[in-house]
């Protein structure tokens, strides 16, 4: 009966280990990534307010072209907005949670 309490002990203490190792290796890589999404949130913020005030200074070209890539230009911020709100709304979740 102890062989057989000592033996369950053994491989509990063993599941219990690869558990928490596990555990520990999963929360690191979660923290890291983490710390990338803030640092991509900075970056992307730091595009916005450049993009945008380049948006602000007024064409003087009544070129096809030019007009053609400010408005690609006024989608792609649009788009960094986008992405940068999904992102903080997902931190802001976390952070409730």
């Amino acid at each position: 009966m102890i062989y057989a309490i000592s033996t369950l002990l053994t491989l509990e203490t063993i599941a219990l280990t690869f558990a928490c190792y596990y555990l520990w290796k999963f929360s690191n890589i979660i923290l890291r990534v983490e710390d990338e999404v803030e640092t991509a949130l900075d970056v992307l913020d730091e595009r916005y307010r450049s993009i945008s005030k380049v948006l602000e200074i007024p064409i003087f070209f009544d070129s096809p072209e030019i007009k053609r890539v400010v408005d690609d230009v006024k989608v792609s911020r649009d788009s960094i907005l986008r992405v940068a709100s999904s992102l903080a709304k997902i931190e802001e979740e976390k952070d409730e949670g």
